[in-house]
């Protein structure tokens, strides 16, 4: 069979997302290995042995068996032939990228000389450099495209024809996936880019690394990232498993927690066999497919719990105030993102932000998807051009009105009259957050469509979940908010 047919029967017959990191770093190497005469193969065969029967793949990182000289090159090519012979497939990881010709040879020393079933390869040399390594048809080659690590957005998000640069990738990759053996790497820290990926690539598999050390989000990641057969990608998990007290016990807690992801996300997963997921179903089918993002706004003071007198003057429970975004430019990105992810599937030509507190959002997204913004002033100005609209437009283009959340809708309205009197076209209201009071339903009468990333709800369904607020907390919310008509 093909690398990625073997893959996928592996995961279901299995149960498992699972891939392992094979990364002997001599600096973190367990004490039972030292005296070993070859102490980095003994560490893999250790960690072989405990686990092949939970895991869907391998991944050894050649940089930790060069680093050894010909006895870590020796110790790859036993750890890849004891891999094999447990019946699991192995991604070298190599991040390989060349011009054409030396990339013809890396990719016979990966396949011919390692007989590794995949390899990780950086794209940014072009499509012939990739062609050397998607040649080899019954093998996958996994594209580098938003990787873990925090340097990543230094160049994978810059503006790439009204797109960031890594969905740039990821469109080349489906383009050039003429023998069916590509995939994408795409890091768990960014779960966001992860489904935007997914909508944007449904066919191409992913490798996910960064859950663990690197504080990626598995729930998130598995969640974001099945495709439409409810498999799609192998979550690669290193340091958590080979330097662990009982390697098996740690692979096996992982995938119980990938499995119960799987079967909490959009398709069910298999039955795990004796392992069982009893100890990790219940708190991860509550999960939310945006923790992170809740997380991050909760720590950042955009969703407040206390006693708050609103504009009306009643008594709040709960308190949303999302201007705090400006304080903290890291959750802004993330927010930006979740907006760049419901922007993905709709038609426009402007992004329109409402004052006041949409403009920085409108801005950190513009920039983040590099399309034109606008927006419709409170009052028109008694000087200079006067306009009721800031910002360079043509009668008869499309605008999406951006705004920080939705309760009423009447806001929403008041801010499309002016677009929509010089000439745009507006038929999509996106949102962080609706607080289900009423507004989509609103604006939906007026002829408009409204995307949320959060509701209300999810919010403090996941914050509870989370232990950031009790259940009797979420449940004095939810009473004040929509309990006299429910």
């Amino acid at each position: 069979m093909s690398y990625l047919s073997d893959l996928n029967e592996r995961m279901r017959s299995r149960s498992s997302l699972l891939c392992v990191g094979l990364d002997p770093d001599r600096k973190q190497l367990p004490p039972a290995f030292v005296g070993e005469a070859d102490p980095l193969w003994a560490w893999n065969q250790a960690v072989i042995e405990a686990t092949h029967d939970l895991v869907a793949a391998y991944k050894p990182n050649i940089a930790f068996y060069e680093a050894e000289g010909l006895s870590g090159l020796d110790a790859l090519r036993r750890t890849i032939d004891l891999a094999h012979a447990h019946g699991v497939p192995v991604i070298l990881d190599a991040k390989r990228g060349d011009i054409a010709h030396s990339a013809a040879a890396y990719a016979r020393a990966a396949f011919e000389v390692w007989g590794a079933d995949a390899v990780t390869v950086s794209p940014y040399l072009g499509r012939d450099s990739v062609e050397a390594f998607t040649r080899y048809a019954e093998r996958g080659v996994y594209l580098l495209c938003h990787t873990s690590n925090p340097g990543a957005a230094d160049l994978q998000e810059l503006p790439a024809s009204g797109r960031p640069l890594y969905q740039a990738v990821a469109e080349r990759a489906a383009q050039w996936n003429e023998h069916g053996n590509i995939g994408l790497v795409v890091g768990a820290t960014y779960p966001e880019a992860i489904r935007e990926l997914r909508a944007l690539t449904p066919d191409l598999p992913f490798l996910v690394p960064g859950v663990g050390s690197q504080g990626g989000d598995l729930v998130a990641a598995v969640q974001a990232g099945l495709d439409a057969q409810g498999l799609g990608l192998v979550i690669n998990v290193s340091r958590a498993v080979t330097t662990a007290a009982d390697p098996r016990a740690a692979a096996q807690a992982l995938r119980e927690a990938m499995v119960a992801a799987w079967s909490a996300g959009r398709h069910p997963a298999p039955r795990v066999g004796e392992a069982g997921t009893a100890g990790w179903q219940p708190a991860l089918q509550a999960a939310r497919r945006h923790d992170a993002l809740v997380a991050a706004l909760y720590e950042a003071g955009c969703v407040r719990f206390g006693d708050f007198v609103l504009h009306s003057g009643q008594h709040s429970p709960i308190y949303l105030d999302l201007r705090m975004l400006v304080a903290q430019p890291g959750v802004l990105q993330q927010a930006a993102r979740a907006y760049a992810g419901l922007l993905q599937g709709l038609s426009y030509d402007r992004l329109a932000a409402i004052p006041y507190a949409a403009l920085p959002i409108g801005t950190a997204v513009s920039l983040l998807i590099d399309r034109p913004l606008i927006y419709p002033r409170r009052e028109a100005k008694s000087y200079g051009t006067k306009r009721l609209i800031e910002g360079a437009w043509q009668p008869g283009e499309t605008a999406v009105v951006l705004d920080d959340l939705i309760t009423t809708g009447a806001s929403k309205v008041e801010a499309i009259q002016p677009l929509q009197e010089a000439g745009l076209q507006v038929h999509d209201v996106v949102v962080l957050i609706d607080r289900e009071q009423g507004g989509r339903e609103a604006l939906a009468e007026a002829g408009y469509r409204v995307h949320a990333v959060l509701t209300l709800r999810e919010i403090l369904a996941s914050l509870a979940q989370q232990g950031r607020i009790s259940a009797e907390e979420r449940g004095r919310v939810e009473a004040f908010l929509w309990g006299q008509s429910q």
